[in-house]
């Protein structure tokens, strides 16, 4: 069996750009995503022996533009726009602009596969599949979900942006937000699964970097996307540390800081350096120099968390929703001792699943509540889907007594 891994890696940075150019230039954002799948799938089977063209683009551009019109052709249903199509081929065939990078047709796709109209679950699916250049069954298998669930999911994603205009809206400012969380949430969810057996995949959070290093490269004075991408930098740095030789969960004062990634301490430390420079913060470049904060202490004890606290008292200005408010109660417990750090966990509210839990275990094992922190510990292990999440809390719990 060959060894198509090299070749998959040169053919997902393509993918938007040859979408992106057959978008522009025949619309039918569904049908022409299944055309660049095809020719995907084509230079995948034909290069590692062929060999790679001279113009990668420029070759899946063309055999994309001919599975398209074939399609196109072959409907007749849809005869006018069949002859729509062999009339711009006829009249414009593919030219060295189509072949050439236009890594602005990646944004307008972001924009696009994050429409309003989408429900988030949409919008990271079909992000991961016309932009990132995933597969449905690799989109599925990373989100744990059966195959026809997540081909449904994208399917009718792709029938909500049908007819929608391609390019950067003129509204873009109002969508970017939109774009900048969706990559978020692929990241979070590679970093640390909601569910499964792994604590993180490392698949999605790798490609939600490489996706915004993208947005960043197209807007590079945006302090957001910098904070963003900041952000993901210095929180991915710690991956390696974050399990034990068995895959069991490291809390973050227990991690090995040698294994941390400098070299991407040093570009997340200097990205949101710079962008807090610019200007007023936004809630990406904050979470990032609260990241920075915990990469730049040679150990847990040299923390700044007068700092921290300080850093998500104006995030909770800017975002006031419960995960900003429980990260801000873990710092002012490190800050106040842990009786403060309860006070403001009880009266928080919102969907945070598991975690309030876990944290108030911590904090009443520190305060000495060994039986309600062991309680507080099986009850959060009760509500996750993560199982080294659940090991955790569980040996956190007997460690306190039966």
């Amino acid at each position: 069996m060959r060894d198509t891994t090299g070749i998959e890696d040169l053919l997902r940075p393509h993918a938007p750009q040859v979408l992106g150019a057959l978008v522009r230039r025949y619309g039918h954002f569904d049908a022409a995503e299944d055309a660049v799948q095809e020719a995907l799938l084509a230079a995948a089977g034909q290069w590692p022996s062929a060999g790679v063209p001279d113009n990668p683009r420029g070759w899946l551009i063309k055999v994309a533009s001919r599975r398209l019109t074939d399609v196109l052709r072959a409907d007749e249903a849809r005869r006018a726009r069949e002859e729509r199509a062999v009339a711009l081929e006829a009249r414009a065939p593919i030219t060295a602009e189509d072949r050439a990078p236009r890594e602005d047709d990646t944004l307008s796709l972001l924009f696009l596969c994050c429409h309003p109209d989408l429900p988030p679950p949409a919008q990271i699916a079909l992000t991961l599949r016309a932009v990132g250049g995933l597969t449905t069954a690799e989109i599925a298998r990373a989100y744990l979900v059966p195959e026809p669930t997540m081909a449904q999911r994208i399917s009718r994603a792709k029938a909500k942006v049908r007819g929608v205009r391609f390019g950067r809206p003129d509204s873009w400012q109002h969508r970017l937000p939109a774009v900048l969380h969706t990559l978020y949430l692929i990241f979070n969810e590679g970093y640390t699964a909601t569910s499964g057996t792994s604590l993180q995949r490392r698949e999605l959070s790798g490609e939600a970097i490489r996706l915004t290093r993208t947005v960043q490269r197209l807007l590079p004075e945006d302090g957001e996307v910098a904070g963003l991408l900041a952000l993901m930098l210095l929180t991915d740095a710690r991956r390696e540390a974050r399990t034990g030789p068995h895959g069991e969960l490291v809390p973050l004062d227990e991690q090995d800081r040698d294994r941390w990634d400098k070299a991407a301490i040093e570009e997340g430390v200097a990205l949101v350096t710079r962008a807090l420079a610019r200007g007023q913060a936004g809630p990406y470049q904050v979470r990032a120099a609260v990241a920075a904060l915990h990469d730049e202490a040679p150990d847990a004890a040299a923390t700044d968390w007068h700092q921290i606290l300080g850093l998500y008292e104006v995030l909770v200005r800017l975002v006031p929703g419960p995960v900003e408010r429980l990260n801000r109660a873990v710092a002012v417990a490190m800050v106040d001792g842990p009786h403060a750090g309860l006070a403001e966990i009880d009266v928080l509210e919102g969907e945070l699943g598991h975690r309030p839990d876990a944290v108030r275990g911590h904090l009443l094992e520190r305060a000495g509540a060994y039986e309600k922190a062991r309680a507080a510990y099986e009850s959060a292990a009760g509500q996750t889907l993560s199982l080294p999440e659940q090991r955790y809390l569980r040996a956190r719990a007997a460690r306190l007594g039966p």
